[in-house]
Formats: structure tokens, C-alpha cells, sequence
């Protein structure tokens, strides 16, 4: 279980980090539908490259850690409380900030909060139970 458990969080992880890449080196197919709208459809924000690859990398770092955490140069302790916090991240992501973002959202007529409620949640709820499947195998 554990190793199906890594296959699918690493492509996961794998496929948000190449999609961020893209969209860091200039790319722009699926950019506008992944950012929050106001209600007049204007965006909360406007992410440039850094933020872009900061995404990008954070992502790999996390396949590592899924991959590589049980070896000797993290210990056991702080690689769970890691993958803890990760975890908790993409639950957070998925419950939301009650306006915008998550299953809670109260603005639902934009372009992002249709996807949002269809793929950008519940792949944040899939991703927070797949690790802790993964905990509950370390």
C-alpha cells in the first residue's frame, strides 16, 4: 500500500510542479482558470515567475520526502512531523477560506471557484488523506 500510496502522490506532485514550471518560464494555458476571482472577475493576485518556481520546487521537495524520507539524512521524527504539516496544508487548502478558495467558498460564479469545487478541492482532500495513508504506514 505504501508504495502505490508514493506512486500516486509523486505524480501528482509531479504533474502541479511541471504545470507550475510552465507557467514560470512564460507559459499560460490553464493560468486564468487556476486563480481567484473577485466577483467582478478581477484576480487576487498575479503570480510572476518566483512564485511560480517556488511552487515548482516545493512540490519536488515533497516528492523527495515521500521517496527519500525513510533514509538516514532526515530522522524518522522530523520527517512525520513534516509530512504532518503537509498534510494539514492541503486539508486547509481544501476546507478554504470561506470566500474564494475550498469547499466553503461563498463566491461560486467564477471561472476558478467551478473548478475549484470540481478538481482544485478535492484533489487538496485527496492529497491530505493520501499522506496520511502514508503516515499511518511509517
Amino acid at each position: 500500500m505504501n508504495v502505490a500510496t508514493n506512486i500516486v502522490l509523486t505524480l501528482i506532485f509531479a504533474c502541479i510542479s511541471i504545470v507550475h514550471l510552465y507557467w514560470a518560464f512564460g507559459g499560460n494555458w490553464g493560468k486564468k482558470e487556476t486563480i481567484p476571482t473577485t466577483k467582478t472577475g478581477t484576480p487576487l493576485f498575479n503570480p510572476g515567475f518566483l512564485d511560480c518556481f517556488v511552487v515548482a520546487m516545493g512540490f519536488i521537495c515533497f516528492i523527495f520526502l515521500i521517496n527519500f524520507g525513510h533514509l538516514d539524512f532526515i530522522p524518522h521524527k522530523v520527517n512525520r512531523v513534516i509530512v504532518i504539516v503537509i498534510a494539514l496544508i492541503f486539508l486547509i487548502r481544501a476546507i478554504g477560506d470561506f470566500k474564494y478558495v475550498g469547499f466553503f467558498k461563498k463566491i461560486k460564479e467564477s471561472m476558478f471557484a467551478r473548478m475549484d469545487s470540481k478538481y482544485y478541492s478535492p484533489l487538496c482532500f485527496v492529497i491530505f488523506m493520501l499522506l496520511m495513508l502514508k503516515l499511518g504506514n511509517m
